[in-house]
């Protein structure tokens, strides 16, 4: 696999706790991804501002040096990516799922490869291997599970957290390393300029819905949680008794903090 034209997007992360600018988990996966596959072949690159210093993180796993196309953070990263993809010939590009800082809506893969005409396959786990232009690789599922597909070069895929966990950057290779920073025709991004940005929140939990196709299994079913060790029957209650009661099953639940 040496000889494909792989090459991996990166972004700047965020830690989880502090909020420290790092690399980006599933983006680091996939340089690990990407360095399995080509070697000293593989070509990083960022849209971004090439002072950053969290982008050499990226450098320290290896890499001699990382292309970065020089915009600010208002401008519209997906043109830019478009132009360079095409014109560097690129045969698979590796991503994250979803960066850590920005938007974070996830929809940069499926945007750009609908503007390059690739096949996109999420939850990338494993390439492997690649013969007479065909690509087999393992796609995760939920639980666990693994499925196999076959997918025509080039393409785009998205590295999932069942990819191979990155190695360790190391501080020499990562200051050695050069961030080439290349001048792009700069392009606002008019939706980010009026949208709004907020921190996101995990979703609220659903409660469990019981599945049952008769009103008498569905009652069996229903006696018998409320029967368990950490059910309550209530009989003849006040309304605020009632009401106080869904009010704390909804907290233990997690539906409402």
């Amino acid at each position: 696999m040496t000889d494909l034209n792989i090459i991996t997007l990166v972004s700047v992360g965020a830690h989880p706790t502090s909020g420290r600018a790092r690399r980006a988990e599933q983006d680091s996966r996939a340089v690990e991804l990407g360095l399995r596959l080509a070697g000293d072949k593989l070509q990083v690159l960022h849209a971004g501002d090439p002072q950053e210093e969290a982008l050499r993180a990226y450098l320290g796993m290896g890499l001699a040096e990382m292309a970065v196309l020089e915009q600010p953070k208002q401008a519209d990263a997906l043109p830019v990516l478009t132009r360079y993809l095409q014109e560097a010939g690129a045969q698979l590009v590796l991503t994250g799922s979803q960066a850590e800082t920005g938007e974070g809506s996830g929809l940069l893969p499926f945007l750009l490869a609908e503007r390059l005409g690739w096949p996109l396959v999420v939850g990338l786990a494993e390439v492997e291997k690649v013969e007479n232009g065909v690509a087999q690789v393992l796609q995760a599922l939920p639980r666990g599970q693994r499925r196999r597909l076959r997918v025509r070069l080039p393409f785009l895929a998205c590295v999932d957290n069942a990819a191979p966990t990155a190695r360790q950057s190391a501080f020499g290779p990562a200051r050695r390393g050069q961030l080439r920073a290349e001048d792009v025709t700069i392009i606002e991004d008019n939706l980010l300029a009026e949208a709004q940005l907020q921190p996101a929140r995990p979703r609220p939990k659903r409660l469990k819905v019981i599945k049952a196709k008769t009103g008498a299994e569905r009652m069996k079913a229903a006696t018998a949680k409320a029967s368990g060790g950490g059910g309550k029957v209530l009989k003849d209650v006040s309304p605020q008794e009632g009401a106080e009661a869904i009010f704390k099953l909804l907290i233990e639940e997690g539906v409402l903090r």
